[in-house]
């Protein structure tokens, strides 16, 4: 079990993980209303602009 955590918690760690989180709830956006479908596109958009600014891109 200590090993699933490890696992997760360094996934969590990774812009990757997290701009397909983004990138997923935005796609879910598609049985919204139009005007849900608008701001949850902004929104996710947002997030991952700020995900990529505020992030480090890991160097090899």
């Amino acid at each position: 079990m200590k090993n699933l955590t490890d696992y997760l918690i360094a996934r969590a760690k990774e812009r990757s993980t997290w701009l397909g989180l983004i990138s997923l709830a935005t796609a879910l956006g598609l049985v919204l209303s139009p005007a849900q479908q608008d701001a949850v596109i902004a929104a996710g958009m947002a997030a991952a602009g700020l995900i990529g600014t505020f992030t480090r891109d890991k160097t090899p």
